[in-house]
């Protein structure tokens, strides 16, 4: 790609083995057996590498949910068509949408970004107006949604490095050390399933599923298309080549976020397939990326078992979610919040006078 990869964000290796041996120490010198809070303990140890801290806060955390359309919707890809996206923005700005309904619940600022949705959320407003929760970050061309990637890219190289930088520019205007990914697309898990296959090298059958709701003769048709896509761009290999030619404006400027979160050491909650889809290609530009990643939940959708399991990633819930929006990531928030406080405010056996476990003789020797 053209796109010049010195001008992305670069993700420093956070590892500290001082402060993890810390940490370690003052989560097995808690009031509880050794390591009797499972998971609970290794995201407090996460958290706490993320943010530098023994005591680790989470502040102003952030859900933004990213917006496009795209155009492969055409080839019949999804079983509801592209006119849904800007109307389940207009549904997320009302607050009628699960992921709004859970924000408010658990206290997280909700952006929505419109990325490339194919109509005008600011149309008979004053020039320089804005819409409370709404920002419009179109590439050139992105008010048309990508092109049909059957017949085309996605995206032209061009758009697709805006795109991503507009990811980057975007967390300077975004408080806080907590970045929780969402996303709405009509046609987006097709392009997700494109950029699984591509990236980790997988056959299109295995990445591709239901999307929103097709029945088995239509994931068999979006099969082909895909599968026919794949051979289209069959040189689009590399990471934003295959980013520009198989997938959508709102995931590349997710990936811009991504790289741009995790260069802050912002905690990133990531949500499901597509989500995900984010995370794969910022990993395959920055690996370090990983580190700042918490994998809220795998979904229902067919491929992101598969694009968790490529990235070594084992997520917090499994709820069979294929809902999208940052619902997952919503729901798993309160687990982050659990972790931190955990970590902050319980005692250790000698802060609370409790005696520690005492092994019989024959063991200790």
């Amino acid at each position: 790609m053209n796109a010049p990869l010195h001008t992305l964000p670069t993700v420093a290796d956070l590892r500290a083995p001082a402060l993890r041996q810390a940490l370690q120490a003052a989560l097995d010198n808690k009031t509880k057996p050794l390591g009797s809070l499972g998971r609970l303990e290794s995201l407090a140890l996460q958290l706490g590498e993320i943010l530098g801290s023994l005591s680790p806060v989470l502040q102003q955390p952030q859900m933004v949910v990213f917006a496009g359309d795209h155009g492969l919707t055409a080839q019949g890809v999804s079983a509801f068509p592209s006119e849904v996206s800007w109307q389940m923005v207009e549904n997320f700005l009302a607050g009628g949408a699960a992921v709004s309904v859970l924000a408010r619940q658990h206290g997280l600022a909700l952006t929505v970004v419109d990325c490339g949705v194919q109509h005008d959320f600011l149309a008979g407003l004053p020039a320089g107006s804005q819409r409370p929760g709404l920002l419009v970050r179109k590439a050139d061309g992105a008010h048309r949604g990508t092109a049909d990637a059957l017949l085309h890219p996605a995206m032209t190289n061009a758009q697709c490095a805006q795109a991503v930088q507009n990811g980057v520019a975007l967390l300077g205007e975004l408080p806080g050390n907590a970045l929780l990914l969402g996303e709405m697309g009509i046609g987006n898990t097709s392009a997700a399933s494109l950029l699984l296959a591509r990236l980790a090298g997988l056959d299109i059958g295995q990445c591709t599923g239901a999307g929103t709701g097709l029945d088995a003769a239509a994931v068999a048709r979006k099969t082909e298309v895909l599968r026919a896509v794949l051979a289209r761009h069959a040189d689009a290999r590399a990471p934003l080549d295959a980013l520009a030619a198989l997938g959508g404006f709102e995931i590349a400027t997710m990936v811009g976020a991504v790289l741009q979160a995790a260069a802050e050491r912002r905690v990133i909650v990531v949500d499901g397939f597509i989500a995900s889809a984010a995370v794969l290609v910022a990993h395959a530009l920055q690996p370090l990326v990983l580190q700042r990643c918490v994998f809220a939940h795998r979904s229902g959708e067919r491929g992101h078992a598969l694009m968790l399991q490529h990235l070594g990633a084992q997520p917090l819930l499994d709820l069979g979610l294929r809902l999208g929006e940052g619902s997952g990531a919503a729901l798993a928030w309160p687990l982050l919040q659990s972790a931190c406080v955990l970590l902050r405010e319980m005692a250790s056996f000698a802060d609370a006078g409790v005696a520690e476990k005492v092994l019989p003789d024959s063991a200790q020797a």
